[in-house]
């Protein structure tokens, strides 16, 4: 097994320049707490931009302060001699705006009024995430990327770099991804989005200033989310109906192991995540759409493309299908884009992103070696 990154630390950059937003709102003052592993070289030539997913952070390898406390979400994949190799590359990884890891956000103190944003704070779009990250880029020096690389939604920012950044990208990894949202996708994020919504602990989006926050709320829209990123392959072979007393009780309490495991996951998750975030990065997603501004010709909207694309899909990913990432790809090379499709056989559903298995890894490591 290859080594983590070890112990590392999260620094923060304050955005010389206000941000213009796409809704026409314009942010000042705002930080981006990242993390950066391995050296950067003489020429800057050998930086890689991990974009997190909708509840990703930018701890995306190795530990803050113990070896055995939690590693970062894609220690998997970032380390030395891993897929995205530390002793190769530069890695950066930001928490983007919006977020509540330490990121401009809800939860951050507006510098107008003092107070926390909360409901106040605008809604962002993958294309203002994209122009915050390269204020960054600009501050590490760093005026071509390597490679940016990303899963989910992480895949569609990559996917946005290469557009609205033609000549800061030589690569990009766009995993487990959708050129946009289908209807049942945008579905399944207003039953999360109306159980934040609905907790009467919401209160409008002004929790923060009290003693109580939607946690019931925030606990079932993960738990609705969560049954998406699995595959029934993988729940039937990591659950399928045992019963967590090994007899039934007949009441409403947990009886089957599945329901155990969806309520520990809701739990956890509403005691670390801001349910502001929460719906913003639900509406950002449902917003993304690349070929809107072509009318609705996805070929166009790749048109100013100039980097090699990777295109990533696995067979049991039911929220962004193998036939998603197809569409990318088709209007990749009907625009005559350097494009490279990989499916991947793997019964982790749409969290398969985040497993190292041997054919991704060894695809992943080829793509940024090439």
């Amino acid at each position: 097994m290859s080594e983590s990154v070890g112990k590392v630390t999260e620094q923060i950059f304050k955005l010389p320049n206000e941000l213009l937003l796409e809704c026409g709102q314009t942010l000042k003052n705002i930080e981006l707490t990242y993390e950066t592993y391995g050296e950067l070289n003489s020429d800057a030539s050998n930086a890689v931009l991990i974009c997190h997913a909708l509840s990703g952070s930018h701890h995306a390898a190795g530990y803050y302060k113990d070896k055995n406390e939690r590693l970062g979400w894609w220690d998997a994949l970032i380390g030395p001699n891993k897929a995205i190799d530390t002793n190769k590359y530069f890695v950066v990884c930001p928490n983007n705006i919006g977020g509540c890891h330490g990121s401009t956000g809800p939860s951050s103190i507006n510098p107008v009024t003092q107070r926390h944003y909360g409901p106040e704070f605008p809604v962002i779009t993958v294309k203002d995430w994209v122009n915050s990250q390269a204020q960054l880029a600009d501050y590490l020096n760093i005026k071509c990327w390597h490679a940016a690389i990303g899963g989910s939604l992480g895949g569609m920012q990559a996917l946005e770099w290469s557009r609205l950044f033609p000549d800061r990208i030589s690569k990009a990894a766009v995993i487990a991804a959708a050129p946009k949202l289908s209807a049942q996708n945008i579905a399944f994020n207003e039953v999360a989005r109306q159980a934040i919504i609905t907790d009467p602990d919401f209160q409008e989006g002004n929790y923060l200033d009290s003693e109580k926050s939607p946690k019931r709320g925030l606990r079932l829209a993960r738990m609705v989310g969560h049954i998406t990123y699995l595959s029934d392959e993988a729940m039937r072979d990591k659950f399928g109906r045992e019963l967590k007393e090994g007899k039934l009780n007949f009441g409403f309490d947990v009886e089957f192991e599945v329901e155990s495991y969806l309520r520990h996951q809701g739990d956890v998750f509403s005691e670390s995540f801001d349910a502001n975030t929460y719906l913003l990065m639900t509406k950002l997603l449902d917003y993304y759409d690349p070929a809107e501004k072509y009318e609705g010709d996805l070929v166009k909207a790749f048109e100013a493309i100039n980097a090699k694309i990777m295109v990533i899909s696995f067979s049991s990913d039911w929220r962004f299908s193998p036939e998603r990432s197809k569409e990318i790809v088709n209007a990749l090379l009907a625009a005559k884009k350097d494009t490279t499709y990989l499916e991947i056989e793997s019964s982790h559903g749409h969290d398969s992103f985040l497993f190292a298995e041997n054919r991704y890894v060894n695809a992943l490591t080829a793509f940024l070696g090439n």
